[in-house]
């Protein structure tokens, strides 16, 4: 029997800024109700000396320390992310050799909206039980940009989360089974040169999210012949409050299966990291036994679902990293001005 590839290393990093989104309301006049119709409280915001590189890097040695492996064993870096410092020059040789894994190993960007890192997740399987290498590092990490007015500027944040793919015989996280839905639906993007991304407001919801993380989690349940009943929690793309909530009663899932995963109304939507740090917090407090349905989305579009059982493996493994309540814990607020100084809002004219 072949050993499946699991989750050997987990973590997750979210700054410290917090805006609480009232502020927005007041700068830009949107109706008082918004963030609760959102279910979103705030969201977090990197600092004008952070970056989705250096989030990663934070995420990646979380995920290095309840791995417990040296970093030159990781045979691949994959990165993804949808607000790279640079447009031309790989991220992931940057962290590969912030965290000692150069030379010896594969390193790429992956694109792919807020999926990127997920679908470097399923490259990372692929190429565990390939044989291929032995340790992947798979990071999501964002620091979401929004045209300021526009409703998006309500939930895109920043944060970074880190998984180690590595031999099911060491995962705190075995991935059972996974499957893909993929096709061509234009619901946000952002061409060449522009700052700020666009989204097709109708096609957000209904042809995009819910079309596509229903196709895969279906996909996955007809394949294996699991369904909700089999799940002890289910964590879904999270771009607010709301949308998950929607789709796992779309589902059958129980509210209660997916609130302890739902980071969103404490930071925003972080893009790459969203599902991510939901599986991160999951795994912080999950027991032997206990099985996660994992679907995250990427616009454009495409979700992929997995289905994971946890292993004896997590207890010793959680508590030698900070846990994503850790990070939620620990934050400041900070009114718009700092906000649109941090994020690079307010151009100088020299």
């Amino acid at each position: 029997m072949v050993d499946k590839p699991g989750i050997v290393g987990w973590g997750s990093y979210i700054p410290l800024n917090r805006l609480p989104l009232d502020e927005i309301t007041r700068v830009w006049g949107f109706q008082p109700e918004m963030p609760s119709s959102l279910n979103v409280r705030e969201k977090a915001v990197a600092g004008r000396d952070e970056d989705s590189v250096t989030m990663g890097w934070e995420a990646a040695r979380n995920a290095l320390r309840r791995a417990g492996i040296d970093p030159s064993l990781i045979g691949a870096v994959w990165f993804g992310t949808e607000s790279k410092p640079y447009a031309v020059k790989p991220s992931a040789t940057i962290l590969a050799e912030a965290l000692g894994i150069t030379p010896v190993t594969m390193a790429s960007d992956m694109e792919f909206a807020c999926r990127a890192a997920s679908e470097a997740l399923r490259i990372s399987l692929a190429a565990v039980s390939s044989g291929l290498v032995r340790y992947a590092l798979v990071i999501g990490s964002d620091t979401a940009q929004a045209n300021p007015g526009d409703v998006l500027e309500y939930t895109a944040a920043s944060a970074a989360t880190a998984l180690i793919v590595g031999p099911g015989s060491e995962a705190a996280a075995v991935i059972e089974d996974s499957y893909t839905y993929v096709t061509d639906t234009p619901d946000f993007w952002r061409r060449a040169h522009q700052p700020y991304p666009l989204h097709g407001e109708g096609f957000t919801g209904a042809p995009a999210y819910f079309h596509h993380i229903v196709s895969a989690v279906k996909g996955l349940f007809e394949k294996t012949g699991l369904g909700p009943e089999d799940f002890t929690y289910a964590v879904f793309h999270q771009p607010n409050g709301t949308f998950p909530l929607r789709v796992a009663k779309m589902l059958g899932f129980p509210k209660e299966k997916v609130l302890p995963g739902l980071v969103t109304p404490y930071i925003g939507n972080s893009y790459n990291s969203s599902a991510l740090i939901g599986l991160s917090r999951i795994l912080d407090i999950a027991n032997p036994g206990d099985t996660i349905l994992l679907a995250p989305f990427g616009s454009g579009a495409g979700s992929d679902a997995y289905a994971i059982r946890v292993t004896e493996k997590v207890l010793e493994k959680q508590t030698l990293a900070p846990t994503v309540d850790d990070y939620l814990e620990r934050k400041k607020k900070i009114d718009y001005a700092l906000y649109a100084k941090h994020r690079g809002l307010i151009k100088r004219i020299r």
